[in-house]
């Protein structure tokens, strides 16, 4: 409809917010009040307009690193790992790794590039939190064993980030889209199978496109019966980040508007099930 263009060209217009992830949720109200911004949930705060993100408090000592809101909303479905063992895959430059590792997880983080690895390397160094990395093309590695859980954030369009990288908007066709669907299928498929029997996936991309999103999940329920959705729940979600009426999770460009909005993003959790 109209109204979605609209709140876009409204989102577009303005400065994105930068959102931070903090290693320890039971500070949200002191990194709140240091930094001078607002939470909308333990363990984010929203940075005040204009911040210089290393000069704020906590940046050096590894208290928090810069994430977007509704990025950090995958690894929040995981929940607390309590040692479980999870794969970050796609994983730099490492918001994702970070969160699960300081929620408890045993984490390995898989990206094929080098250069983005090296980042995700700095970011466990500076927070002090630890993943093993491992540099591979998922269609070419498998994991050692079966794990417990897999956050699988594709490749993808990037329609979702457009506030940032308004290239999008001009280089991203429905050729694009489709190859880039094509991949996610696969990998998603392939990452389904790396899953212990009970195991939780989470699916993740930063599109606006339903054929990287709620077509790529239909499907994959569709031919993989061994698999279910599970609904998110709005009490693990920030305040005004709702699941939609089939479980998943959708963010649009008139989320949170009047708070600064975020990131579009779609995000889906399947469980493996125990037979």
């Amino acid at each position: 409809g109209e109204a979605m263009p609209a709140a876009a060209a409204r989102a577009y217009a303005v400065r994105p917010p930068v959102d931070i992830s903090l290693r320890d949720a039971g500070e949200t109200t002191k990194w709140a009040e240091a930094t001078g911004g607002v939470s909308f949930a333990p363990g984010h705060v929203r940075l005040p307009d204009g911040a210089s993100i290393p000069d704020l408090p906590g940046f050096a000592e590894g208290a928090w690193w810069v994430q977007d809101i509704a990025a950090a909303c995958a690894a929040r479905l995981l929940g607390a790992g309590e040692g479980r063992s999870v794969l970050d895959l796609c994983a730099a430059p490492g918001g994702k790794t970070m969160q699960l590792a300081a929620a408890g997880w045993t984490v390995t983080a898989v990206d094929q590039s080098k250069k983005r690895l090296e980042r995700l390397t700095e970011n466990l160094a500076r927070t002090g939190l630890a993943a093993d990395i491992v540099q591979a093309d998922l269609r070419d590695w498998s994991p050692p064993a079966p794990v417990d859980a897999i956050l699988l954030d594709a490749p993808c369009s990037a329609t979702g980030i457009y506030r940032r990288h308004p290239d999008v908007l001009h280089r991203i066709g429905p050729r694009q889209i489709a190859e880039l669907a094509d991949l996610q299928g696969a990998l998603l498929s392939r990452a389904a199978d790396w899953l212990k029997p009970g195991g939780t996936l989470i699916y993740a991309t930063c599109s606006l496109e339903p054929e990287e999103g709620e077509a790529q999940i239909a499907r994959f329920l569709s031919d993989r019966p061994g698999f279910a959705l599970v609904p998110a729940e709005a009490s693990a979600l920030p305040a005004g980040i709702v699941p939609t009426p089939q479980g998943w999770l959708r963010t649009l460009p008139d989320t949170l508007a009047g708070e600064g909005g975020t990131d579009g993003f779609f995000i889906a959790r399947i469980a493996r099930k125990d037979n």
